[in-house]
């Protein structure tokens, strides 16, 4: 059985904790979402190139990473355990028969996989009482759905009521000389369901940035985007003592 997540880093108290909901495709191989294999390797399945930026920048002292281990397909750890699109029956266009599933397997799904890792990201959080949270994401260039076209950010940044240290990633990552999408491209005011729980719910400053993923998906962009994350994340946490 695959394991509900992964830890990487050494816990240090006021550190920095990256917290990356969507960084594996990996479906359990008791379960058959009814799809192609290369949808996979897909934005639907996983933020692309996420897991390895968590990954570098928890090498970094007083860096630690938490990642979800199982496909936003499996289900989305980025909801709330009651909402439907907690197990989602199409993405982008896409149907996945495969979650057209009972009440007794949806529940299973997220005793097996939602609930341990929210559990865990609340625990280290409470334990180590991170400076900040860093809720990590990437995005699609371009959806299937829509006309919008390329998305013009190369980065993105959300937040919901708790603006501090989100306004301040904005400015850092504009000195970066970076295309930053404020809200963009998704509002955490509409999609904010791990970063209001784990942490705005709780007082903990946070913040959370969307990277695009054609800039990540190899490991050049990863290892860019990592040294840029550990800049903008020091600059934080000095603004925010």
């Amino acid at each position: 059985m695959i394991e509900p997540f992964e830890i990487s880093g050494i816990p240090e108290q006021k550190g920095i904790l990256v917290v990356v909901d969507h960084a594996s495709n990996q479906v359990p191989p008791e379960i058959d979402l009814g799809i192609s294999p290369e949808l996979l390797e897909d934005h639907i399945a996983y933020d692309i190139g996420v897991a390895n930026i968590a990954r570098y920048m928890s090498a970094t002292y007083g860096y630690l990473s938490i990642l979800g281990t199982v496909s936003r397909l499996v289900v989305d750890l980025n909801r709330y355990p009651d909402e439907t699109v907690v197990i989602p029956v199409q993405s982008d266009g896409l149907k996945i028969p495969g979650n057209i599933i009972s009440d007794e397997e949806r529940n299973d799904r997220l005793n097996r996989y939602f609930h341990p890792y929210h559990d865990r990201v609340a625990a280290l959080i409470r334990d180590v009482d991170p400076a900040l949270v860093l809720f990590l994401h990437s995005f699609t260039p371009g959806l299937r759905e829509g006309s919008m076209g390329k998305r013009p950010w190369e980065i993105g940044v959300l937040y919901n009521e708790y603006e501090t240290a989100s306004r301040m990633a904005i400015q850092f990552l504009e000195d970066e000389q970076l295309v930053v999408g404020d809200q963009q491209p998704y509002s955490g005011k509409d999609l904010h369901a791990t970063m209001k729980r784990q942490a705005e719910d709780i007082g903990k400053a946070y913040t959370e940035v969307e990277i695009r993923q054609d800039l990540i998906a190899h490991e050049t962009g990863q290892r860019r985007f990592t040294e840029i994350l550990l800049r903008i994340c020091d600059k934080i946490r000095t603004g925010l003592a």
